[in-house]
């Protein structure tokens, strides 16, 4: 059996790293095929040495654009690299341009696609990577869905059930393998941070970002949050949201602390260690919830309900005093809801079912 692994951005990378390391340990035939959607060093290289992982075999670095221009310039690359490689089966990861672009291209040279992280849905169309995962699931062949949730929404859509293999969520492996390589970090030290004496805050999304009434409200929400419980937030900027924010010319309140874009490991080691998390990031709601830390969404829906359902995240929408109400709720909770994401085995259960698939 030969695999390819496509991948595109930071989350990517963390998700997949579990289905690495077990390919790895079994001398299993595979490359990384990495299509450049995160291209600066602390969005993505430092990923692959901190975590330990192989360097991709293929990088295409085709960087940003429109939808339409990445996500074409990395069906050209991929298609060319595949046609040279003629792996058995490529793996794709969660909802970007890189997935659906690998998908497309995969299938179209009759080569079989399993997408990890099948199934989830936030039922809102506004979100390109709402799209992308429709149509990533409804032209691979293995479905590998983390919760029984997202399978009855593959079911409810009409997909054969016998294309879909319930595993738990890579995300589960990933922080337990990597919360141990983060203990050491120094990242507490280097923002002279303590314990439980911050808020932790992402902001990326496409439609927070881009519009300036959004944006300006979650900001003035930030405001409020912070005047009430005289507590910092601390926020790695995504480069996207640092744009948008001169574009406007709006400007955070002193209490929310602008730092660079963090390597994976400071930032989980963050995470663990936050009073509370701010986040339109799917991938952060599925870690707080894991790391048993309180989590407000900043968003009017949710891919990952399972959170909601155990207590661990509220949605907040974008309005100002939603975001606050949430936070004061959300802030007292001691972390006793049970993780739905899994064992922390996701990553030996997808290859063993591509294991058996080859015999």
């Amino acid at each position: 059996m030969k695999v390819t692994i496509i991948l595109g951005t930071r989350p990517e990378i963390i998700k997949m790293s579990p289905i690495i390391r077990e390919l790895e340990k079994r001398s299993i035939a595979y490359f990384i095929l990495h299509t450049g959607q995160h291209y600066s060093y602390n969005m993505d290289e430092i990923f692959f040495e901190q975590l330990k992982l192989p360097q991709p075999k293929y990088n295409l670095n085709v960087g940003s654009g429109t939808h339409a221009e990445q996500t074409g310039k990395m069906m050209i690359g991929i298609e060319s690299i595949l046609m040279r490689e003629v792996p058995d089966i490529v793996l794709v990861e969660g909802d970007t341009n890189s997935v659906l672009a690998g998908a497309l291209a995969a299938v179209k040279l009759m080569i079989k696609v399993g997408h990890v992280e099948a199934g989830l849905r936030s039922f809102d169309r506004e979100m390109p990577e709402e799209i992308n995962r429709l149509l990533t699931d409804h032209i691979s062949h293995y479905l590998f869905a983390p919760t029984e949730k997202a399978k009855k929404n593959l079911l409810n859509e009409g997909i054969n059930e016998n294309k879909i293999y319930v595993t738990g969520n890579t995300i589960v492996d990933a922080v337990y393998q990597n919360l141990k390589l983060a203990e050491n970090n120094d990242v507490l030290e280097r923002l002279n941070l303590n314990n439980d004496d911050y808020l932790l805050l992402t902001l990326h999304r496409q439609e927070n970002v881009d519009r300036e009434w959004r944006l300006r409200s979650i900001v003035e929400g930030l405001r409020l949050v912070t005047d009430e419980f005289e507590i910092p937030i601390i926020y790695p900027i995504h480069p996207r949201t640092r744009k948008r924010l001169n574009e406007f010319n709006i400007k955070v309140c002193d209490d929310v602390r602008l730092i660079e874009p963090l390597d994976y490991l400071s930032f989980l080691k963050l995470e663990s260690n936050a009073k509370l998390i701010l986040t339109d990031s799917g991938g952060v709601q599925e870690e707080a919830c894991i790391l048993k830390i309180p989590c407000v969404t900043i968003r009017y829906t949710t891919e990952r309900p399972e959170t909601v359902d155990v207590g661990a995240n509220m949605i907040a929408g974008v309005e100002p005093e939603n975001i606050l109400k949430c936070v004061k709720t959300m802030i007292c909770k001691d972390g006793d809801w049970i993780n739905p994401f899994g064992d922390g085995r996701a990553g030996i259960r997808i290859v063993n079912i591509l294991s058996n698939l080859k015999e």
